[in-house]
């Protein structure tokens, strides 16, 4: 029996769920312990939630089990409320000794996606800001609606052409199959509080 997908804006009651998926997702334990693991799946989505002005959420059996996220950056304004939310889950952060080890990684990141953008050498006016699925609830077509929901969103705001991050932590051949193309891409040594890996990150595209 196929389960019913049902597609909703996200809503404050779905937190809890996407910080378990994120926090599941990108490995977060795999390289802190299990209090900063929750602060920084917290913070991530407060991070996302700052930089979209379009959500939408897969529902089965009334729980949350992927999301979306898309930008359209000519409008986009992020909300005081939701701004005071991502400085705070920062601060939590750093008022821990590992949690400024963990944010130094991510404000790497950070930085090597904006060498991405600009190695890519292209002005979008679009951008996918997050995109996750449940790995337990992977194969039932819950990207592809919610990818295709994000296209929809792109293509009535006059959007012909956007882009979003991945690395090698991510199923990132999935974009492939989605139509997206890769762009450009940089290797580097990210250093955990355990051990050293080699990932490469990338910024691909797609054109409605």
């Amino acid at each position: 029996m196929m389960k019913e997908i049902i597609l909703r804006e996200y809503q404050e009651t779905d937190r809890m769920y996407l910080e378990d998926i994120i926090r599941e997702t990108w490995n977060y334990d795999k390289f802190c312990s299990p209090i900063v693991a929750r602060k920084m799946a917290k913070l991530y989505l407060n991070s996302c939630l700052t930089n979209q002005t379009f959500t939408k959420v897969a529902l089965i059996n009334h729980i949350p089990v992927g999301i979306i996220m898309g930008k359209n950056s000519r409008k986009h304004k992020c909300p005081i409320h939701l701004r005071i939310k991502w400085i705070n889950s920062i601060i939590s952060l750093y008022c821990l000794k590992e949690g400024r080890k963990v944010l130094k990684i991510f404000d790497g990141i950070e930085g090597i996606d904006q060498q991405l953008l600009s190695m890519c050498g292209k002005q979008y006016n679009g951008e996918l800001a997050f995109f996750v699925v449940d790995k337990k609830n992977r194969g039932q077509g819950i990207g592809r609606k919610l990818f295709q929901s994000a296209v929809n969103y792109m293509k009535s705001q006059n959007i012909s052409e956007f882009y979003l991050f991945t690395d090698t932590s991510c199923n990132y051949p999935f974009y492939e199959h989605l139509g997206l193309t890769k762009q450009c891409e940089i290797q580097q040594e990210i250093n955990t509080n355990y051990n050293k890996e080699t990932m490469t990150f990338f910024i691909y595209d797609y054109h409605c």
